[in-house]
This record gives C-alpha cells, structure tokens and sequence, in this order.
C-alpha cells in the first residue's frame, strides 16, 4: 500500500469515528426529548446516516463543533415527522408552526419539539455573533415551515404543483436551516459576515438535495403517502435532467467562495457529493 493509499485510508477512519462520535451524542439527544423521537420512525440507520453525511461534509471538525449541525438537522426531522404524519389538520400545522416562531424568539417552550428548539437557541446563543445573525436563522426557520406547510396542503388537497413551483418550495426540505445554524455555531468570520450571500447559495444547493431525497426515497414515499415530485406527473427524465443542471450551477455559485472561506466551499461541495454517493445517485441525477 502506497503512502497515499495509507493516508486515504487514515482520513477515511478518523472521519467514520468521529461520525461515530456525532451519532453517540444524537442518540443521547434523542433520549432527552422522549416521544417525539419514536423508534420506529428514527432507527439506528436515521441516527448513522445523519452524523455520516455531517462528519463527510467537514471531516476536519471536531464532534463538538459538529454538534449544533447534527442536532438541528435531526430536529428537522423530527417537524417534518410532526407536519406529515402526526397533523391531521391545516390548523395543528400552523399552531405548530406559531409555537416554534414564537421560541424561535425567546418564548418558554411548551412541547417536546419546541424544547428541543429553545435547547439548540440556546446554545446558538452562546457564540457572540448570534444576537446579530438571529434574524437570519429566524427567517429560515419561517421559510422552511412555511414549505412544509404548503407541502401539507398539496398532499391534503392532491394537488399537483410543476416542478419549477416545487423546487421553489425546497425550504421544506430544512438543509438550508441547518447549514445556517452550522455556521453561525462554527463558520469563519469571513462567512458569518457574509451569511446573507452563503444563505442563497445554499438554498439552490437545497433544490438539488429536494430532488435527490424523492429520487433516493421514492417507494418509502409511496407507501407512507408522502409528497414525492415523481408521483406529481413529472417524468424520471425531468427529474434527473433538473438535477444535473441544478448540480452545475450549484458547482459554479460555490466556486467563488473557495478563493474566501474554503471549507465552506468545501462543506457545500461535500454535500451534493456524499449525500449523492450515499444514495447511489450521481451529481448529474442518475444511478451511480
């Protein structure tokens, strides 16, 4: 074996255990919020897929500045388990979304959802930078349960929405939120200044990854009666044609950032890469 295999090799197992780390801390997480993380819908393969995807994404970090990225993206899912399966009514979607806005701005939580939220807020809150960038966090936050609501109401009503309308509601899908709790908790200074720029940049990355989690989830979809673009009229063809070019823009609207905070470009990168990897799906949209 070649030096550079053996470094390869090292790089590889340093970044599966400190993904084994992460997902040691998620499951400590999971365990304070009770209910609102049942095992049957958040098994082990949830927890290892989630920390994998974060620890490949930025391998040079430590579990500890991993930690408000993984939890808020296991947050995401536990919303969206509340928005798509739990809520039976318009009203409980926008009553859950009222509660998490309102602790979003301070308010004591009352649910086992919203204590988690008050939970990552806090500890957002203890970097300097968050009194200016909370605003920011704040807006995504809206945006993203304002998507999975109007996502709520297409599946309620059957509705049909076109692709273009359905990537433009890709905030449902929360990884723009998560990227911005991540660098408001970990970034450079050069990002946290620019996080406006950084925030649109990850949410044309957000389009690509709304599409490939449909393409990679399609038959779970189907059987649990989730929203999922290839049972809305659109062909698998339009689907991995969106994906590549969405995947080339994102390539070119990252470019530009490397030159200033390089592993935040490299963050983006990875995203695309290992959660396309990850589900046997290349960059361009099609089966690895």
């Amino acid at each position: 074996m070649s030096d550079g295999e053996l470094d390869e090799a090292f790089e590889l197992g340093r970044t599966c255990a400190l993904a084994a780390e992460c997902g040691r801390d998620l499951r400590r997480c999971a365990q304070m919020y009770g209910a609102l993380f049942p095992p049957a819908a958040f098994d082990g393969e949830l927890y290892d897929s989630l920390t994998l995807g974060m620890a490949f994404s930025s391998p040079w970090a430590t579990a500890d500045r991993l930690k408000v990225v993984n939890r808020a993206a296991l947050w995401v899912l536990a919303v969206a388990r509340l928005v798509d399966h739990t809520a039976t009514t318009r009203e409980q979607v926008n009553r859950l979304t009222r509660e998490c806005l309102s602790v979003a701005d301070g308010a004591v939580p009352r649910s086992a959802v919203t204590r988690f939220l008050a939970d990552l807020r806090d500890e957002l809150g203890t970097v300097k930078e968050f009194d200016d960038l909370r605003w920011l966090w704040r807006d995504q936050l809206a945006r993203m349960l304002a998507g999975m609501g109007r996502a709520w109401v297409w599946r309620d009503t059957q509705a049909a929405p076109t692709l273009a309308r359905y990537l433009d509601n890709a905030d449902s899908r929360g990884s723009c939120f998560v990227d911005l709790s991540h660098w408001i908790y970990t970034a450079d200074d050069w990002s946290k200044a620019h996080l406006e720029d950084l925030r649109a940049v990850s949410r044309h990355v957000q389009r690509y990854l709304h599409l490939l989690g449909d393409v990679a989830s399609y038959r779970r979809d189907m059987s649990w009666g989730d929203l999922n673009i290839l049972a809305l009229g659109v062909s698998r063809a339009e689907v991995r044609d969106a994906m590549a070019e969405l995947a080339r823009e994102a390539y070119r609207l990252i470019e530009p950032v490397r030159e200033r905070s390089p592993r935040t470009a490299s963050y983006l990168r990875r995203q695309i890469g290992f959660n396309a990897g990850f589900n046997g799906i290349s960059d361009r949209g099609q089966p690895a």
